[in-house]
This record gives structure tokens, C-alpha cells and sequence, in this order.
């Protein structure tokens, strides 16, 4: 029932004494630091690392084929040109090597505008100065869909863990791509809102 959230400051035989992020002071009898858990951000601070572990939702409702129109526009992007190029290769190959008609039967393959969405969400991170490249789990995943849609976790560290510049490096991700989801033909999930019911009426 201790709140506290911050960095150990004193340590005497009955008390530790601790400063919360907000400057607050919390003193927590000894015993409770071997009685109960606590996190121990001391590891963070000294890895020079601080994780991001963040979805977004897709809206399952406009996931689909990329056809040919939307990989030449996204081609045009540097940082998937090459990418879907390559992929488009390897995908015609086996579908060659099979005896698939590429776009008549759904059992070939293909790519998919969700797919090379995540695919952008890599490279974008991997070109991203203040993300760490090595020595530290780098991860862009899909996770199992819920009602909520389907989820594309990003799993990556910041290079600077400090709370305010962390927060400021997590929420420039986010904001560019939340913004690039349409040009992926991609919807992120959100609840209906009240102006969604009403263009519905119209």
C-alpha cells in the first residue's frame, strides 16, 4: 500500500527514504523492502536503454491484397522501394514454381498492405536515431486480434531513458505512424464516437 515511485534517497535501520517522480517523499518502513516486491529501476537507468512496448491498432475491416496500384504507389517510398521490390520477386518465383496465377487463387501468395505496413514500421525504426540497432531487443510484431482489431506491437529501447525525452521519442513514433496508416489503405482502431453515429444517419 506504499506509494511509492521514485529514486531511494536515504537508508536507515527502521526507514528508506524515497524521493517519487512527482518530488513527493515517501518513507517505507526497512522491512517492507523484504517483505513485499518493488521494482528497481537502477538496471534501466544504467543500460542506457528504456523499453517501448506499445501497439497499434489496426481495423481488421480494411486489411486486404495490396494490388498493383497501392505497391506502385508505396514503392515510391524510400524506405520500402527496395523491400517490396525484392518481396514482389520472391513472391512471383513461388507462385511461378507452383503453377499459381498471381491474383486468381487465393492460396498463392501475395502481399498485403498490412504486411508491408509492419515491414515499413521496421525500417522506419531502424533508421530511427534515438532507437537502439544493437544490444537490446528490437521487435515489430503482430499480436493476436482482438474486438479492438488487430495489434502491431513495437517491442524496441530508447537511447536516451530519461522520462521526459523518452516519452518525447515514443510519442514522435507514434504520431508518424498513426498518421502513416492511411497511406497503407489501413484504418487504426477507435471506439465509434458519437460523430461516427451520426455520419452513419447521413
Amino acid at each position: 500500500s506504499q506509494k511509492a515511485d521514485g529514486e531511494v534517497v536515504e537508508v536507515t535501520l527502521t526507514t528508506v527514504r524515497i524521493q517519487n517522480w512527482d518530488r513527493t517523499i515517501t518513507l517505507v518502513p526497512a522491512y517492507k523492502m523484504i517483505s513485499e516486491s518493488f521494482i528497481n529501476w537502477e538496471g534501466m537507468s544504467r543500460s542506457g536503454g528504456r523499453r517501448i512496448k506499445r501497439s497499434i491498432m489496426v481495423d481488421m475491416n480494411t486489411i486486404r491484397f495490396a494490388d498493383a496500384a497501392l505497391l506502385e504507389r508505396l514503392c515510391s517510398y524510400q524506405l520500402l522501394g527496395s523491400y517490396i521490390e525484392e518481396r514482389s520477386q520472391e513472391i512471383e518465383d513461388w507462385n511461378s514454381q507452383h503453377g499459381i496465377e498471381a491474383g486468381q487463387d487465393v492460396s498463392g501468395r501475395a502481399q498485403t498492405n498490412v504486411g508491408i505496413y509492419r515491414a515499413y514500421i521496421n525500417h522506419y525504426l531502424r533508421n530511427h536515431p534515438k532507437i537502439h540497432q544493437e544490444g537490446f531487443t528490437f521487435l515489430v510484431r503482430q499480436l493476436q486480434p482482438t474486438d479492438h482489431g488487430l495489434p502491431i506491437e513495437l517491442y524496441v529501447f530508447t537511447t536516451d531513458n530519461r522520462w521526459v525525452q523518452y516519452e518525447e521519442i515514443q510519442a514522435d513514433i507514434f504520431d508518424h505512424l498513426l498518421a502513416a496508416a492511411p497511406k497503407f489503405e489501413l484504418r487504426v482502431f477507435q471506439s465509434p464516437s458519437g460523430h461516427d453515429f451520426q455520419a452513419m444517419g447521413n
